[in-house]
């Protein structure tokens, strides 16, 4: 019975990983088609649509203020959410479990239910800049990814390590500076990661807080495909794809994808 339920376990298993790892691979193989369709099996082969992306000036327009955005948005995150973590991990009181509560709940409530109130508070009474509206918006929602992974690290530090350092001298910001951060830092790159992805993909809020000329990647690629069918979305997903592959690999040379999961 053992070694049913492993093998069963291990054919859902691969059952899952197809249902994830074949579409994939066919987005991966329509991007060098060169019929002017998305099609596959593809017809030819040809690195057409990978040169009309960057011709494109909406699409490099808007990939690099997803790029901006997204980045901005994590290190603000960063600055508000590694303080933040850290204050809840040393109180213990009853609104510690409602302060929790709080800074997650963008992420129980439905993204557009979030960009529908963001666009009614930062555009309709604040009238705030399209460019201000986005990186706020973003920022609100990648802040609880931001508290939740570097909160998961500070769970396993060692506070007693802290106050070694102050007993030899630190005052509490070269401890937080010193010990602190430096063994929470695979926390952090994990923190930084998630954000930023999640930053980039957004599209509910995006889409809401959007504007005349500024447009983000995931709402360019959106609109693109309502009146167009061509293999330039195949392309930038193939970019996309690698660039993740690049970056995960550069993280497994420089901290270990081990420690990601601590």
């Amino acid at each position: 019975m053992g070694k049913r339920k492993q093998y069963g376990l291990a054919f859902f298993s691969i059952l899952v990983f197809l249902f994830l790892a074949v579409p994939l691979f066919i987005i991966a193989a329509t991007a060098f088609g060169e019929a002017s369709t998305i099609r596959f099996p593809i017809k030819g082969f040809t690195l057409k649509w990978f040169a009309a992306i960057f011709a494109s000036r909406s699409f490099m327009s808007s990939l690099r203020l997803s790029f901006a955005l997204a980045l901005y948005a994590t290190a603000l995150a960063l600055l508000v959410g590694i303080p933040a973590a850290y204050a809840l991990s040393k109180t213990q009181f009853r609104r510690n479990a409602f302060l929790r509560s709080f800074f997650l709940s963008p992420t129980f409530v439905p993204g557009i239910v979030v960009g529908y109130a963001l666009f009614q508070f930062l555009v309709i009474k604040l009238r705030m800049p399209v460019f201000a509206g986005l990186l706020t918006g973003h920022f609100l929602v990648v802040l609880p990814y931001i508290i939740r992974v570097v909160g998961a690290s500070l769970e396993q530090f060692d506070f007693s390590i802290e106050e070694v350092a102050w007993s030899l001298g630190c005052d509490k910001g070269q401890a937080f500076v010193k010990v602190v951060l430096p063994n929470i830092a695979s926390g952090i790159v994990a923190a930084f990661m998630l954000a930023f992805i999640n930053s980039f993909n957004n599209i509910p809020v995006s889409m809401f807080l959007t504007g005349p000329g500024v447009s983000t990647l995931p709402t360019t690629l959106m609109t693109y495909i309502e009146y167009s069918y061509d293999p330039s979305v195949s392309a930038i997903s193939v970019l996309l794809m690698l660039t993740t592959i690049v970056l995960m690999f550069i993280v497994e040379k420089t901290l270990g994808i081990g420690t990601l999961a601590k």
